[in-house]
């Protein structure tokens, strides 16, 4: 990822960012986030959030990115009248350093879930819920498993990432809808499945409080690596060529489609064998390998499945650690090896604790909070909105009218009134959201 020839190809760019933006976020955060808030009506909140909030904002961060073809801190320097601005970017690569920290600790769940395919740990008599719990508790594994998904990090990273995702993309992507669609086919044919097609789609708007907004508007940029630079970097490789409205428009219809097949692939299953949608983050862990028993040769295909989540995961991590490195290597090139694997390692420390929440760090809480769980909530309920709201205040209000809209429409063949109506969402319905959510959670409307 070391020069805009790395997009060699529209599409390219579309499923690289969509494979940052997917990630876990719509296979593992979104089930247990919706199961954990009611269902339908945050499914809903989730979905309103993104269209009005997070694609204007996915925009803007594309924006500053190819404006500048810079990192995020450069960027906000070059464009923005004021060095203060770059705070912005700043935040963006620390927010990055620690959602990694506690990211790479699911992805290492994930690589151990690969082996437990391969080793025959998972049988259909296997108790899944045990399973889980015995593999998060023993320090040994998570850490170890942690280790090896931050290791293919670095040495993806230290090389450049770009041209070998874009590739890999383009096959490895349409197979995990794949699988996705025959996965939700065999879920909607279980027992009592449709109590579950019906707590996924029927919302319950009694089950609304203010944590479920302030929970699905988090939601929504976690689902699409807003808040934390990601996609001012990968914009920053694009040229001029690129329709923005158009790639995030796809981006964005592609997230939604993974979280919706994720939640039809999940909730059926829930219902149908008996467990309980409000689990946590263990949600996928054991209801899928669950209904994998349930089809011919399940125990391979759920081998296959977990290693493309384990790629899906790891397209996440290549965007999150270039982010936060990316204005080190921009100034000094060379040692882009030295810098990705100190990075790296240090990411791998500061997880530690979050990978131990679980077991040895079980009873260990600030402010009622695991440490794995603090993390989350900081950078998706807290760090995220605001850095995103600043990110509209901005493009919105502080950068020129003219030039703004000049430039989203080279490479577009939309109407400038699309422009339009996207600045307007910008200036107006994105601040004005996010304030009132965090308005709304603080109590004081």
């Amino acid at each position: 990822m070391s020069s805009p020839s790395n997009w060699t190809s529209k599409i390219g760019f579309i499923l690289a960012a969509a494979g940052s933006a997917i990630g876990l976020g719509a296979i593992w955060k979104f089930p247990y986030t919706a199961g954990t808030n009611g269902g339908a009506v945050f499914f809903l909140i989730f979905l309103l959030f993104t269209l009005l909030v997070g694609l204007p904002v996915l925009l803007s961060e594309f924006f500053i990115g190819r404006k500048t073809g810079k990192n995020p801190v450069n960027a906000l320097k070059e464009i923005a009248p004021h060095p203060a601005w770059a705070w912005i970017g700043r935040m963006g690569m620390a927010a990055c350093f620690v959602l990694l920290s506690f990211y790479s600790v699911v992805g290492g769940w994930v690589f151990a879930y690969v082996w437990h395919a391969i080793s025959g740990a998972i049988t259909p008599t296997t108790d899944f819920a045990a399973l889980f719990g015995s593999t998060i508790s023993n320090p040994a594994m998570v850490l170890g498993f942690q280790a090896a998904f931050m290791l293919v990090t670095i040495w993806v990273v230290q090389n450049g990432v770009s041209s070998g995702i874009e590739r890999a993309n383009k096959y490895l992507m349409p197979l995990l809808f794949i699988m996705f669609l025959v996965l939700a086919v065999r879920s909607l044919t279980l027992p009592n499945a449709m109590v579950g097609v019906k707590f996924l789609l029927q919302p319950d708007f009694s089950a609304v409080t203010p944590a479920t907004w302030l929970t699905a508007l988090g939601q929504a940029f976690f689902a699409l690596s807003l808040g934390v630079s990601t996609m001012m970097t990968y914009a920053s490789y694009l040229d001029n060529k690129q329709d923005l409205f158009r790639s995030a428009n796809s981006i964005m219809w592609l997230n939604m489609l993974v979280s919706l097949l994720a939640g039809l692939v999940i909730f059926p299953a829930v219902f149908a064998l008996g467990f309980k949608p409000d689990a946590g983050p263990s949600l996928i862990f054991i209801v899928l390998p669950a209904v994998f028993q349930k089809m011919p040769f399940g125990t391979l295909l759920f081998a296959v499945f977990m290693v493309l989540v384990a790629f899906a995961t790891l397209t996440s991590a290549f965007s999150m650690l270039e982010t936060a490195i990316a204005y080190f290597v921009q100034k000094q090139p060379h040692c882009r090896r030295r810098i990705s694997w100190m990075a790296g390692v240090a990411i791998f420390i500061m997880g530690i604790p979050s990978a131990l929440s679980f077991g040895a760090l079980a009873e260990f809480k600030i402010i009622g909070k695991t440490v794995f769980d603090l993390w989350d909530y900081l950078i998706t309920s807290w760090i995220m909105p605001l850095s995103s709201l600043a990110v509209c205040v901005l493009v919105g209000w502080v950068l020129k009218r003219d030039g703004v809209l000049q430039h989203m429409m080279l490479g577009s063949d939309f109407s400038p009134v699309i422009a339009r109506i996207w600045r307007t969402a910008v200036r107006y319905v994105a601040p004005i959201a996010i304030l009132l959510v965090f308005a709304n959670t603080l109590g004081w409307i």
